[in-house]
C-alpha cells in the first residue's frame, strides 16, 4: 500500500514543508521544521537547540565570512566542524574595515577593493571609496542575500549556530569614510552626520535605513533554526545610544510577530563586565567582550538569561590565554564563548595562516576548546549552577578555582595557575568518582573513586602546567 508523504508527515507531527524542502533542496525551509535555538525552558542560563541542551563554543574568523567575496566560507565551516566547534559570529555587511584596521594581517572584515558585498545594491554611479560603484540605500543586492542565506544554511548543515551582528559603530573617521551609509558612498544623499551620530535617533532618514535593512535581513532569514541576532557590536563605542538599540530591537520583534518561530536577540553590554540595570525584556542573550575574570556572569546571573563572552583575541598569541578564558567563563556559568581566531584569512579560510594580529588562534587552540566543549557536555549541565561555596582551604599563590555544580551529584571544577597540590571541597555524604582532566590533551591524568561521610574532602591533584579541570560525579 502506498502512503502519501503528507500522511506520513502528519503522523510524525511534522508539516508538509519538510517534504517539499527535501525535494527542492531548500535548507532554509527544512530548518523551519524545527524551532530556532532558544533559551532552555528548565534553565534559561543555557540554550536549547535541535532538542538538546546547548553551550556554544568556538574560535572563529574575524566576522567577514559573508561580506568578503574572497572568503571561502565552505572551507571555514568545514574546519569548524572538523574541530568540533558549534558557533560563528559574522557581521551583516553595513560595516567593513580596511587593511590598516587594528593591525590585522589578512583581516576578513577588510575586503580587497571591489570585493565588499553588502545588503545595499550597487548603483550605476562609480565612486565607492573602496572600489566599484556607489550604493543605493533604497535597493537590495539579491546576490548578497543569496550568499547570506547559503552561509547560514551551510553552517546549519555542519552543526554551527550563527550569531549575526546587524550593526557596528565606527571606531574612527577612516571607518566611517568607507561605510556604504556615508553620503560619499551612496547616491541617496543620506549619511552626512558625524560618525558618532549614525546610531542615534537624531537623523530620521538614517534611522529609516537601519530599520529597513533590519526588516529585510530578519525576513530573509525567518526560516533558519541555527541563528540569533546581535543588535550592535560594541555599542559602548562610537556614540551608539540605548534608545537607538531599543528601536532596532523593536523592529526585529515587530518583523517577526507573525512568524511561526521567533529568534533570540542578543545585546552586547560591555568590555569585561557591567551590572545590567533595566534590561530590554526582548533581549535573551547578554554578551560581553574580554570577560576576564568572568565577573560579568556573577553580576548578571540573577537575570536568568544567557551570558556570553562573544569576543576575545586582543591579548597576545598564547593559547593558554584564550583557552583559560573560555574554561573560566563556562565554568562560571556562561553559555557562549567565541574567541577571535586570526588563523582564518581570505587566503587561508581553512585556518592554516600563522596569525599576524593582536591575538592568536590556530588548530591547536581550536582542539583545546573542543576539550572544554566535551567536558561541559559530559554533565547534565542544565541542572548545575555556580557553586564556589564548596571550595575549602586556601589556594596557593595566584591559583584560582571555579565550581559549577549540582550539589551532591555532579561538580565541574576549573583550576587556573601552577602550584596546586591538593584541592579541598565540601561534599555531602555519598560515593563519588573524581577525574582530573588535562585541558590540553583531554586525557584523564588521575582518577579515583571514594566513599565520603560528608564534610571536607581533600583531593590530591596530578602534576600539571598552566591549568587543569576536575570532574566529580556520584557513583
Amino acid at each position: 500500500m502506498r502512503i502519501a508523504p503528507s500522511a506520513l508527515l502528519l503522523a510524525s507531527g511534522k508539516i508538509l514543508l519538510v517534504c517539499s524542502a527535501v525535494i527542492a533542496g531548500n535548507f532554509a525551509a527544512l530548518a523551519a521544521a524545527e524551532p530556532p535555538i532558544a533559551l532552555h525552558p528548565q534553565n534559561p542560563h543555557y540554550l536549547l537547540w535541535r532538542g538538546k541542551p546547548t553551550v556554544l563554543i568556538t574560535s572563529g574568523e574575524h566576522y567577514g565570512a559573508v561580506l568578503n567575496l574572497d572568503f571561502d566560507y565552505i572551507k571555514y565551516l568545514d574546519e569548524l566542524k572538523a574541530c568540533g566547534l558549534n558557533q560563528t559570529r559574522t557581521f551583516s555587511g553595513v560595516y567593513c574595515e580596511h587593511e590598516k584596521s587594528f593591525k590585522i594581517t589578512g583581516n576578513p572584515l577588510a575586503p580587497a577593493p571591489g570585493r565588499l558585498i553588502s545588503p545595499f545594491a550597487r548603483s550605476d554611479q562609480p565612486g565607492y571609496a573602496r572600489g566599484g560603484n556607489k550604493f543605493d540605500l533604497t535597493k537590495w543586492d539579491e546576490a548578497y542575500f543569496k550568499r547570506l542565506k547559503d552561509f547560514v544554511a551551510q553552517a546549519g548543515k555542519r552543526g554551527v549556530v550563527v550569531e549575526l551582528v546587524l550593526f557596528c559603530p565606527f571606531y574612527d573617521d577612516s571607518l566611517w569614510e568607507i561605510s556604504p551609509m556615508n553620503a560619499r558612498n551612496n547616491i541617496n544623499g543620506i549619511g552626512t552626520m558625524p560618525r558618532t551620530e549614525v546610531y542615534t535617533l537624531k537623523h530620521p532618514q538614517m534611522l529609516a535605513v537601519h530599520e529597513a535593512v533590519t526588516r529585510k535581513i530578519v525576513s530573509e532569514l525567518r526560516d533558519f533554526d541555527n541563528l540569533y541576532y546581535e543588535v550592535c557590536n560594541e555599542p559602548y563605542f562610537g556614540g551608539v545610544t540605548q534608545q537607538w538599540q531599543d528601536r532596532i530591537i523593536a523592529t526585529i520583534v515587530e518583523t517577526e510577530k507573525d512568524f511561526p518561530h521567533k529568534h533570540l536577540i542578543a545585546q552586547n553590554i560591555a568590555n569585561r563586565s557591567k551590572k545590567i540595570v533595566d534590561p530590554n525584556p526582548a533581549v535573551s542573550i547578554f554578551n560581553f567582550h574580554y570577560a576576564v575574570p568572568p565577573v560579568a556572569v556573577e553580576e548578571n546571573y540573577h537575570l536568568n538569561k544567557v551570558i556570553g563572552d562573544d569576543e576575545t583575541g586582543f591579548r597576545g598569541s598564547a593559547d593558554v590565554t584564550y583557552r583559560s578564558e573560555g574554561w573560566d567563563f563556562i565554568i562560571a556559568g556562561g553559555a557562549i564563548y567565541s574567541n577571535l581566531d586570526y588563523s582564518f584569512t581570505p587566503q587561508h579560510p581553512d585556518g592554516t595562516a600563522v596569525p599576524n594580529a593582536p591575538g592568536g588562534g590556530g588548530r591547536t587552540l581550536r582542539r583545546q576548546l573542543k576539550i572544554l566543549k566535551d567536558f561541559i557536555e559530559g554533565f547534565d549541565f542544565v541542572r548545575m549552577r555556580p557553586a564556589n561555596e564548596v571550595l575549602r582551604g586556601k589556594l596557593p599563590g595566584k591559583v584560582t578555582a571555579r565550581v559549577l555544580a549540582e550539589p551532591g551529584k555532579q561538580y565541574a571544577i576549573y583550576v587556573l595557575g601552577d602550584g596546586l597540590e591538593k584541592l579541598q571541597l565540601d561534599l555531602p555524604a555519598g560515593r563519588y568518582r573524581a577525574q582530573w582532566v588535562n585541558t590540553k590533551t583531554g586525557a584523564v591524568d588521575k582518577e579515583e573513586s571514594f566513599e565520603h561521610p560528608g564534610g571536607a574532602k581533600e583531593l590530591p591533584a596530578p602534576k600539571y602546567t598552566e591549568d587543569v579541570a576536575l570532574r566529580i560525579v556520584t557513583r
